[in-house]
């Protein structure tokens, strides 16, 4: 045997490797697809659920048994990530329109971990059949899976911008995306004024998406900036929890009925019970 040196610079090799790395993390791994707003992990269990018959009108199936059919055919990582991705998609105080149906403990908005993947059952839940619908005719690119045994699709048919209705959190290297969630109906009238008139401006497409629709409800506030990230894709989005006052006959209670999106109600708690412990605030005298 002959030896063959290779010579390179190390910032030749470090960017080479790292371009590598880069590209495999922002298209395969951290962000979403603008044509049907997945992640493909999350696509890759969709389909995974799709293509094993675990429809909204079969039974319910060991999630287990979903993790496995995805990691052995589709996603060469570890289990605890992909049962990860699916307890989310099943999260309605997450996903403004949950993608995955689950029985059993899939967490809480205290941020409670979802029961082991042997414990829940799961299955589609109606409205990702939307997203899935037609992909048996040849709507999107296929392509080879890790070990080239099956084909897997890039993409989904999507029927209406997921993208928008769920949101997306995702870090890439060099990317990073934190897309909120919108209203479903206010998104395809949207998207079906975009259709007829495919040279409208902004604002007449402002006029059906005012701004995000959280799925934990709370007051949106700042027109204007809201205006401004849905316009330039960057700025701030404030929220802030609604709430009534109950007026008794000693004393008055502060009732909140709706939180901020991705707040853990738990530690709110908390804190609000170290404001009245510290007297930060005359006049609260007890949380419950």
């Amino acid at each position: 045997m002959t030896e063959k040196n290779i010579i390179m610079s190390l910032e030749d090799i470090m960017g080479d490797r790292f371009g590598r790395y880069s590209k495999y993390i922002i298209q395969d791994r951290a962000l979403p697809d603008v044509r049907d707003g997945l992640k493909p992990v999350q696509r890759r269990i969709l389909y995974a659920m799709w293509k094993e018959g675990n429809l909204p009108t079969k039974p319910y199936r060991k999630s287990a048994k979903t993790v496995g059919t995805v990691i052995g055919n589709y996603h060469p990582h570890g289990d605890s990530s992909v049962y990860e991705a699916m307890v989310r998609l099943s999260q309605d105080w997450k996903m403004r329109m949950p993608l995955v149906d689950m029985q059993g403990n899939n967490g809480s908005i205290d941020n409670d971990p979802a029961a082991a993947m042997r414990y829940t059952e799961a299955r589609l839940a109606p409205i990702a059949l939307d997203l899935i619908k037609d992909i048996d005719k040849e709507t999107v690119p296929m392509a080879l899976n890790f070990d080239d045994t099956e084909y897997e699709p890039t993409v989904f048919p999507a029927k209406y911008p997921n993208l928008l209705v769920n949101g997306a959190t995702g870090i890439s290297a060099g990317y990073a995306t934190d897309i909120p969630p919108h209203n479903l109906e206010e998104v395809i009238d949207a998207a079906i004024y975009r259709i007829k008139y495919p040279h409208c401006s902004f604002d007449d497409l402002h006029q059906f998406i005012k701004g995000p629709d959280f799925p934990t409800g709370a007051i949106v506030e700042g027109a204007s900036d809201i205006a401004t990230a849905l316009r330039t894709g960057r700025g701030k989005v404030v929220v802030r929890s609604r709430y009534k006052i109950v007026e008794q006959k000693n004393i008055n209670q502060i009732l909140i009925t709706e939180i901020p999106y991705e707040v853990n109600k738990a530690e709110l708690v908390r804190k609000m019970a170290e404001i009245q412990f510290n007297r930060d605030i005359d006049g609260i005298i007890e949380v419950r």
